[in-house]
């Protein structure tokens, strides 16, 4: 039982690390490619600078969690 267990929890640890890249990349680096190629965006300034650090952090968050989870791992 606990083997099958810690192969859930494995796949939900690796769940978790994939949507924080994908976070990270969605909110962060293709703003800045859509920058460095002139592409028009509904906001601009500081308010979009906001949103990408609110991105970045939630990217950063949830992969702080997945050793949280990888820690309920059983012998």
């Amino acid at each position: 039982m606990s083997l099958i267990r810690n192969e859930r929890t494995k796949y939900l640890a690796t769940l978790l690390n994939t949507v924080a890249a994908a976070t990270v990349v969605a909110g962060v680096v293709a703003p800045l490619v859509a920058l460095s190629y002139g592409v028009p965006s509904p906001i601009s300034g500081r308010f979009a600078l906001l949103i990408s650090l609110g991105w970045f952090a939630t990217g950063i968050i949830r992969h702080v969690v997945v050793p949280i989870i990888l820690g309920r791992l059983r012998p």
